[in-house]
This record gives C-alpha cells, sequence and structure tokens, in this order.
C-alpha cells in the first residue's frame, strides 16, 4: 500500500514551544505537511524554507473537523503545534520515493515506472523493492529473460551481470562461480571459500573452525597480486588488497622510510 501525507491549508497559528522556555509563535495562511516519517513543515508564500518544522519527532496527530483542524508533533523537550482559524482545506496524497527512473515495473497489473532510490529500486506503483549490492550499475536498456527487471552489473573480482531480483539470480552463487576455491588462505594454505552471512558473500577459510581466517568481497575487478599473495583489486577508492589490514598494501611513511 502506498504512504500518504496529509497536506493541509488555512489561516493558521503556529507555536514552536521546548522544555527551556524557548517559545516562537506565528500567523498567517500556510502549507502545512505532515510526512509518513512524521516529519511536520510549515511553509509560507516565500522561498524553500520552512516556517516551521520538526524532523521525523517522536510523535505526531492530525485532527480535523467541520471547524478546521490541528496538528501536533511531540519530541525531545520540542512541540510544533499547528491551528487553524478556519475550515482551511485538507487531503491526503500518496507518496513515495523519488529516484533515478531504470525502467518499469513487469508485473501486467502494475506497468508503473522503477527508480533507483538511494540502494533500492524501488516500483512507484506497486511499492516492490529490490535491495541492491554495493556499487551496483543498474542498466534501463537491458532487462532479465525472465521476470522483465531491469539487469545490474556489480563487480566482485569479476563483472557479474544479474537480475535485480536475488529470487531471480542469486548474488552470492555468481560470486561462487567467479571466486570459489580460487585463492588459498594466507595462514593455512587451505582453500578459500564463498560464503554468506546475512545476505553478503565472503570468502572464509575451508579450515573453519580450526581456521578462522575470512575477508570481505570489495566492490571491484581484480587488479594482480598482492605481495602478500591475496588478489588486489581496483576499486571506486583505489586498488587495494583482498586483505583490508594488509601491510603490504599500505604506501611507506616517508617519515620512516630508509
Amino acid at each position: 500500500m502506498a504512504a500518504t501525507s496529509t497536506v493541509l491549508a488555512g489561516d493558521c497559528t503556529t507555536r514552536f514551544e521546548t522544555t527551556t522556555g524557548d517559545t516562537r509563535t506565528q500567523r498567517g495562511r500556510v502549507v502545512v505537511l505532515a510526512k509518513p516519517d512524521r516529519t511536520l513543515l510549515v511553509h509560507d508564500r516565500s522561498g524553500y524554507q520552512p516556517v516551521a518544522w520538526l524532523t521525523r519527532p517522536d510523535s505526531l496527530t492530525v485532527e480535523t473537523d467541520d471547524d478546521g483542524f490541528a496538528v501536533t508533533a511531540h519530541d525531545a523537550g520540542r512541540t510544533l503545534t499547528v491551528r487553524s482559524h478556519d475550515a482551511g482545506e485538507v487531503a491526503e496524497l500518496p507518496v513515495s520515493d523519488a529516484g533515478v527512473p531504470v525502467g518499469e515495473c513487469p508485473d501486467p497489473d502494475c506497468g508503473a515506472a522503477l527508480v533507483r532510490a538511494g540502494g533500492d529500486v524501488v516500483c512507484l506503483g506497486c511499492d516492490e523493492g529490490y535491495g541492491l549490492p554495493s556499487g551496483a550499475t543498474v542498466h534501463d536498456d537491458d532487462t532479465c529473460d525472465d521476470c522483465g527487471l531491469p539487469l545490474m552489473t556489480v563487480e566482485r573480482g569479476e563483472l557479474l551481470r544479474l537480475c535485480i531480483d536475488y529470487a531471480c539470480d542469486s548474488m552470492t552463487d555468481a560470486v561462487r562461480e567467479a571466486l570459489d576455491r580460487r585463492f588459498d588462505c594466507p595462514d593455512c594454505g587451505r582453500d578459500l571459500r564463498v560464503r554468506e552471512h546475512r545476505g553478503r558473500a565472503f570468502l572464509g577459510c575451508d579450515g573453519y573452525p580450526d581456521c578462522e581466517t575470512a575477508f570481505s568481497v570489495p566492490a571491484g575487478v581484480f587488479a594482480g597480486e598482492c605481495t602478500c599473495g591475496l588478489p588486489r583489486f581496483e576499486t571506486a577508492t583505489g586498488v587495494r588488497c583482498l586483505d583490508g589490514t594488509c601491510e603490504s598494501d599500505r604506501p611507506a611513511d616517508p617519515e620512516h622510510s630508509p
């Protein structure tokens, strides 16, 4: 079900109070916006800055009747109230995440736009969401043959091309195919295996629990071999060893160089 925001407008008195005794009272014809996350914004006719606001307060109540409306937001030590002096206008409007368009929902009963908002792809119609792994690039011009959702490319040693729906394409399986048993444990020499914890693939020693060596897999492609014997990765922030603590991978300190 789509989230809704409450939009109220009218001749209102706005009062902001704190437990330390600070008070600010204003009156005017304003537009009041109560968001799904309880954020309360009060706008007058000028500019983009609200004249009063409370971001994600602990509580938010909206009361309406034939005579008008009252909105109250409480947070730790702060209270914002808006009371109308006339009937005003009240509307409940659907809202969604806003993001970069990446295609259309393949559900024949929906067909709404898909957008990338932060670390997810969400449908603006049916509210379906698909979490993205770090560093993923979503392609709006290429879709999955099985489900019709957009494909993404992810760098985990190699360039992997997968459906954004994990139920359709398992990223762990793709990483396993690319990296499983490809490298040796630097501590005991046994194979490094691709394992999964809380939906994230990592490389762990095949000798576990006798050997607990494990490494997260960076978002990047192979860039040769580190002097420690493990692979190096070309990432968005530069080249690094699979072992993020590898001393061989750190630049020399000029003050201690010979």
